[in-house]
């Protein structure tokens, strides 16, 4: 296993973005010794709330974008430069997920899920695409719900689901791509007994939602486009979270395993304890493994586990993988080739091998840490966009790009704010 020292190296904003893009190797620019700098303000950053309106510019390339949330509001950077275009402040916890045009993201805001754009985006011109930029923006297009939870891309659809009212809403993911100027169209449906739930559109309009009641969740349900129960599956007990793999399969985590879809068929399968849960998984397009948590003590307060979950969806198979380090919730990713990735509390970025359950480097990034009890507050996390893992620091404000393709952190910039949740869009 190869160990990375930690260097501080800034390589050219086209180097970067093959980094952000592709995960090629690269030249290697001068390593320099000095510490990381403050990351700089674009000369006129963003602070647009409502209708974007700011001038849109066509560009030669993709402009990806990332968001970090902070207690009080959003910040928004140029994934390449780590430069911030963006700042928008909102009150409470602020949750962000992907809406799945690698343009907007879905910011929690209160009772409600609203709109981000992050202001990169591309459109398809014949057998081409046209990329463009414009400011961030804070919209004004929100959904109001209950206690607004998950938010899950599939198929090219994207669905919102609330906890505190069952309402879930999908729409089409590229429906906003080229302007968010009203909400487009939407299918809604509502869970009889509301719950801390999740549901996953497919391409043939069915719909996998769990099932459960503000008290206990217990399993899951497929229903078809009329809404017609196909299969439904009660051996999952904590139903939590959801990850889909090659091929088209969706996990579901159990408090003893998880639970496997394919087609119409549910499977179950067996954690090798008692009680095994795997809450949290991380899926990719480009593999048919599943990278999962895994807990075994019922009891802790927090638990901080030291092995992770691989399910290989073609036969339902599940093997743990003993890691030098625990990890949190918010340490699981996936690489642009289906790679595993975990950020240890070791402070290393580890990569799996998905096919063989083996690590195959360790790259050290942040300095040690320790998971907090609040599952709210600030601790580093991991964020994958093509080649380049984002790692952030909050006890120095910092943020990290790791090339994953050579080991090495290319980038590295103090934040003005302490990072908490972290996503980003390719534009």
């Amino acid at each position: 296993m190869r160990m990375t020292l930690r260097p501080t190296r800034t390589l050219s904003v086209a180097t970067l973005l093959a980094l952000t893009l592709t995960a090629c190797g690269t030249e290697e620019a001068p390593s320099g010794s000095a510490s990381p700098t403050p990351i700089p303000r674009a000369d006129d950053v963003s602070t647009a709330v409502g209708t974007p309106s700011g001038t849109t510019v066509e560009e030669g390339s993709r402009t990806p974008r990332l968001a970090v949330t902070h207690d009080g509001g959003v910040i928004v950077l140029d994934a390449v430069t780590l430069t911030q275009l963006g700042e928008f402040p909102l009150e409470g916890f602020t949750r962000i997920n992907p809406v799945g045009d690698e343009r907007h993201l879905m910011v929690t805001e209160g009772e409600t899920f609203r709109l981000l754009d992050l202001g990169g985006y591309s459109l398809p011109h014949g057998d081409h695409d046209h990329h463009h930029s414009t400011p961030p923006t804070l919209t004004d297009l929100t959904f109001p719900t209950r206690h607004p939870g998950h938010v899950v891309v599939h198929d090219g659809r994207t669905v919102l689901y609330g906890d505190g009212d069952g309402r879930i809403r999908s729409f089409d993911s590229d429906a906003l791509r080229d302007g968010a100027t009203k909400r487009p169209p939407t299918d809604t449906r509502r869970e009889r007994t509301p719950h801390h739930g999740v549901a996953v559109e497919r391409a043939d309009g069915s719909m996998v939602t769990t099932v459960g009641t503000e008290d206990a969740r217990s399993g899951i349900v497929i229903r078809d486009a009329k809404g017609e129960r196909l299969a439904s599956s009660k051996e999952c007990p904590g139903v939590h979270g959801e990850a889909a793999a090659k091929g088209g399969a969706l996990v579901f985590g159990c408090e003893d395993g998880l639970l496997l879809v394919k087609g119409d068929t549910i499977t179950k399968i067996d954690a090798p304890d008692d009680y095994g849960r795997i809450g949290n998984q991380a899926g990719s397009e480009a593999s048919p493994f599943v990278l999962g948590d895994y807990k075994t003590d019922k009891d802790a307060e927090l638990e901080r586990p030291t092995r992770v979950s691989i399910t290989d969806t073609r036969d339902g198979s599940l093997r743990l993988l003993d890691l030098p380090a625990s990890y949190s919730f918010r340490s699981l990713a996936r690489g642009a080739d289906g790679e595993g990735v975990v950020l240890g509390t070791d402070g290393r970025l580890h990569v799996i091998d998905m096919a063989k359950g083996a690590v195959t480097e360790s790259i050290d990034v942040v300095d040690p840490w320790e998971e907090p009890l609040e599952w709210q507050d600030p601790r580093p996390t991991v964020h994958v966009q093509g080649g380049t893992a984002y790692v952030t620091e909050p006890a120095s404000k910092e943020l990290h790009m790791v090339d994953l393709h050579s080991g090495e952190v290319v980038n590295s910039g103090v934040l003005p704010v302490v990072p908490n949740e972290i996503d980003g869009t390719l534009g």
